[in-house]
């Protein structure tokens, strides 16, 4: 609306123009908290699904060395068992 319609309506409804601007802005301004809020949100998820990417990574790499060190225990203890008690310092 233009100043001369919006004059009008005002007349119209019994309203002032300020208040009118006023309710304009507020309505305006209601939601630019919930733009910046969803935009730290989105940011703050992709950090934590970042950290459990590598924290998954990191298990992984932890349950693989725990395998391996069990392979090399039962490997050993049959050794052991097939050559007899020779332990070598």
């Amino acid at each position: 609306m233009n100043q001369a319609e919006l004059a009008a309506y005002c007349r119209e409804k019994g309203l002032y123009v300020e208040q009118v601007e006023a309710w304009k802005d507020f309505c305006i301004n209601a939601n630019g908290g919930v733009a910046e809020q969803s935009k730290s949100l989105q940011k703050n998820l992709k950090e934590k699904e970042k950290e459990v990417k590598q924290l998954n990574k990191e298990l992984r790499r932890k349950e693989a060395a725990l395998a391996e060190t069990a392979a090399l225990l039962v490997l050993r203890k049959k050794a052991q068992a097939a050559w007899g008690d020779h332990e070598e310092d």
